[in-house]
């Protein structure tokens, strides 16, 4: 009983450990997703997912690419994550380009979640959704993008690569390239192994 106690008293006093958020936060965690630890050993990151912070009348959500392109309650959305650690990333941007980021992720709502990571926008992956975001609303762009070919991908996951047809020469925005963006301030992290 003790245990469960003090279990439950130190998740509520991380989850009040996080400052207030803005609308434009970009958080960043360790989901739970079937490819989330994939997505973290072969991008050496302990970031598998993200998405864009929105604060409204209504509460508080994050805007993200899973199946379909969302807006999730933040509570909901940091309880996905390992052990409902998370960062949250502050653009240096004016409140009216933020918002127009968040407008434009909301644009995205109802999209299905790419698998194979292209750079279209039938389908939306979840740092893709983030960068396209800012790039169309405010004109920058966060993140790296990285060739699959410069992941560390063991041979099983090239062979499934080529199986889906997806090139080893593609272009991805993996969610830690958006942790390491010196464009971005570190507001919050509880996750080991942030910059």
């Amino acid at each position: 009983m003790i245990a469960l106690s003090l279990v439950l008293w130190v998740n509520a006093a991380a989850t009040e450990a996080v400052p207030p958020l803005k609308t434009g936060d970009i958080v960043l965690q360790a989901s739970r997703s079937e490819r989330a630890e994939t997505i973290r050993k072969v991008t050496k990151s302990p970031y598998s997912h993200v998405g864009i912070v929105e604060v409204a009348k209504d509460g508080v959500f994050v805007v993200e690419a899973i199946s379909p392109v969302s807006r999730t309650p933040f509570e909901k959305w940091r309880r996905r994550g390992i052990d409902g650690q998370l960062t949250v990333m502050r653009p240096r941007l004016a409140p009216k380009l933020l918002k127009a980021a968040i407008e434009s992720a909301k644009h995205e709502l109802g999209k299905p979640y790419d698998s194979r990571y292209a750079w279209d926008d039938e389908k939306l992956y979840c740092s893709e959704l983030v960068v396209k975001a800012f790039e169309r609303a405010a004109h920058v762009t966060y993140g790296e993008r990285v060739r699959l070919d410069q992941l560390h991908l063991n041979f099983f996951e090239r062979a499934f690569a080529a199986k889906e047809g997806v090139p080893l020469s593609q272009e991805v925005v993996p969610p830690g390239t958006l942790a390491a963006d010196p464009k971005l301030d570190v507001v919050f992290s509880d996750v080991v192994a942030s910059r």
